[in-house]
């Protein structure tokens, strides 16, 4: 990470630089001073965008589990039929968790540690994607594809039924073979049971 030049410090480049510091410290030895000493500035010009230690980690946590937002934003925009969109939605989280996690396995332990002291980030990223699938289920039902009884406890019964494919506790089913195929077949489960669930 560069040094700031122009004098206007954003949350941003903070942000990046604090994903460098820990790609390369780790969670248990990075500091502020670290992310500062990276920007080229002291600590306090940190410290004015992020309160605290904590508000910083919680800051790039919520970062690190908002990327993969546009892809699943993109499913939910796509008109799709909802079964096509739900297989899909699903597809697309557990693409972006495998692809933190076989792309950068190093940064991805540190982000898994992050997330486990990031209570309120995390709820708040499942409260998301929850929400998410719920659009996709109130849609199913709407255009008669769907048939469930209560679509919130259903769209949460889907997140938990995935969290194989996209819980970072899992990480390391992911490169193995045969997972694609039980992918799919957690999928038509899903599916299956959504179709024919009585109304």
């Amino acid at each position: 990470m560069g040094k700031v030049t122009d004098g206007i410090l954003t949350a941003d480049q903070i942000l990046t630089a604090a994903q460098e510091v820990l790609r390369r410290y780790g969670p248990a030895k990075a500091t502020v001073v670290d992310v500062a000493r990276a920007l080229g500035v002291s600590h306090g010009s940190v410290y004015r965008h992020f309160p605290s230690k904590a508000a910083l980690r919680e800051a790039v946590t919520q970062r690190w589990l908002d990327e993969s937002q546009a892809e699943l934003d993109a499913v939910l925009a796509s008109g799709a039929p909802a079964p096509a969109q739900l297989r899909e939605w699903l597809a697309a989280l557990f693409r972006a968790k495998r692809k933190k996690a076989l792309g950068d396995p190093e940064l991805f332990a540190t982000y898994t540690a992050l997330v486990n002291e990031s209570s309120t980030v995390v709820e708040r990223h499942i409260a998301h994607l929850v929400a998410q699938i719920r659009q996709i289920v109130d849609a199913g039902l709407a255009a008669g594809e769907f048939t469930t009884p209560d679509p919130a406890a259903t769209a949460r019964a889907v997140l938990d039924a995935s969290t194989r494919f996209h819980n970072p506790a899992h990480a390391a089913d992911w490169s193995r073979p045969g997972i694609e195929a039980d992918f799919t077949a957690l999928c038509d489960l899903i599916l299956r049971g959504l179709s024919s669930a009585p109304s």
